[in-house]
């Protein structure tokens, strides 16, 4: 058994030595001098936003670019508190900027993809910037993402998101999952494998989307309205697929309030893995959970006496070294910060992992006040 729990973390290990190489080869981004020219369309579909939309619109009030650069398309999906009215009055108070407000339409099982859906054919040009209601966006986003279009040759934007945290456990834990997944995204782009990017912070041109026919081949599937469209992409356009590795365009977002509400959002997003079309994407996550299933036997076998306690300690000892490299690298782009509870979200970590792979398998999941499909049927 020994054996078989060393082979799965070697494996391991060199998969995440290759992620913290690939991390190194995706460059710091630094805006140069050339005059705005792109125009975008921001796209945010929302629901129950209450008391989250007015901090997002005051961001975007503040952004350092020209208003006559972009405009706001904000997407209802048929909120049951008053988000819309938040809506209106902000558009009431800031009309010089160009702000449109839909209500969603249902013809898939993807609320988001349809709000997303919803926007596109009413876009004036070619940009599109989708982001969640729940976010903060910095000053130079947009001026950001303008340079980097300006100096290459691209179609498709990766940007990074990251938690604004409060002082207790459950936040630093989600910031320390979310390092982790930031951190495979960016090293995966290094490789020249991106299969993975965040809704948050997506830019992509119009005609892109539907020269991949949008989300007509995963609509099904409640999430997902990020990744599938970066992984079509990347099969028909790798070269002009990229990631932004910048500071001045990092995304703000908040955590879940609460552990049942942070299980159902990783579970929503790992019930995407399944339907992946890229084969690393899957490959990574397969050895990603035999990695810490393999930490989780070590210690089930140890408390029953069938293994030793030095050979979980090497083995968790091993495992945390190559996972805190990436982490650190991570973690000084998306915030600069100390990593707080380290140690003991380390501890935590693999058992949560398997749960919500296990979890997952189930099929369905709880967002917004609704039980959605997380897999065709």
């Amino acid at each position: 058994m020994i054996l078989i729990l060393i082979l799965i973390l070697c494996i391991y290990v060199v998969t995440i030595a290759q992620l913290i190489w690939g991390f190194d080869k995706i460059k710091f981004y630094t805006v140069s001098e050339n005059k705005p020219k792109t125009f975008f369309a921001i796209v945010v579909p929302f629901r129950n936003e209450r008391d989250n939309l007015p901090r997002l619109l005051e961001s975007f009030k503040n952004l350092n670019y020209p208003i006559d650069l972009f405009e706001i398309i904000l997407v209802d999906d048929f909120s049951e508190d008053d988000s819309v009215r938040q809506v209106y009055n902000w558009r009431m108070e800031n009309g010089k900027f160009q702000t449109t407000l839909l209500e969603n339409i249902s013809i898939s099982g993807s609320p988001k993809k349809d709000a997303i859906s919803r926007a596109i054919p009413i876009i004036k040009n070619e940009w599109v910037i989708t982001t969640d209601a729940d976010c903060v966006v910095p000053q130079n986003w947009l001026l950001t993402l303008d340079n980097y279009i300006q100096n290459h040759d691209v179609a498709m934007i990766a940007g990074a998101v990251s938690y604004e945290c409060e002082k207790s456990f459950l936040h630093y834990f989600q910031q320390l999952d979310l390092v982790s997944l930031q951190g495979a995204t960016i090293g995966s782009f290094g490789m020249g494998l991106g299969f993975m990017c965040n809704g948050a912070n997506f830019c992509y041109k119009k005609s892109l989307f539907n020269a991949l026919d949008g989300f007509a081949r995963n609509n099904n599937i409640a999430s997902g309205d990020d990744v599938f469209l970066l992984q079509q992409a990347v099969r028909m356009h790798a070269s002009k697929v990229h990631y932004l590795k910048s500071n001045e365009a990092i995304v703000k977002t908040k955590p879940a309030e609460s552990w049942k509400a942070l299980l159902h959002q990783r579970v929503r997003w790992a019930s995407k893995t399944r339907s992946y079309q890229s084969v690393f994407g899957k490959d990574l996550a397969a050895i990603v959970f035999a990695g810490n299933l393999a930490i989780v036997a070590g210690w089930f076998l140890l408390a029953f006496k069938l293994l030793g306690w030095q050979y979980i300690v090497i083995l968790f000892a091993v495992k945390c070294s190559f996972d805190f490299m990436l982490l650190y690298k991570t973690n000084t782009f998306l915030s600069g910060k100390p990593m707080r509870f380290l140690l003991l979200g380390s501890l935590l970590y693999p058992f949560f992992c398997v749960v919500v792979a296990l979890y997952s398998l189930r099929g369905k999941y709880e967002w917004k006040g609704r039980v959605l499909q997380t897999k065709s049927k």
